[in-house]
């Protein structure tokens, strides 16, 4: 299982409906996340940096194929159609991310 923690900036004018959203998510979008192999996802909201802190622990064995097949749903699609214009990207991210990515550098449990 490997744990991971990703950030991005959320528009403030945009807070209540990224909430409202987020509080009645689509079956499919829940059942995809499942059948990539990602357990124990949460989403944070910092205020009021507006900062996003996505946490979740994947336990596959093919990161980037279970990625690309959620990627590639297109209920997923559609959900980041409306999610993504939500958001803004720090401009600190890496080459091809849109939420940046974090470094774990401790866990106990």
């Amino acid at each position: 299982m490997k744990r991971m923690c990703h950030i991005i900036h959320l528009k403030p004018e945009i807070i209540p409906e990224y909430k409202r959203l987020h509080a009645a998510v689509w079956p499919e979008i829940l059942n995809g996340i499942a059948e990539s192999n990602v357990k124990n996802y949460s989403i944070f909201l910092r205020e009021p940096e507006n900062l996003l802190i996505a946490y979740w622990e994947y336990h596959g064995s093919d990161y980037a194929k279970d990625m690309q097949e959620i990627k590639s749903a297109p209920r997923m699609q559609e959900w980041w159609s409306i999610t993504d214009p939500m958001q803004a990207a720090l401009e600190t991210r890496q080459a091809g991310e849109w939420w940046a990515s974090t470094e774990e550098v401790f866990h106990t449990d």
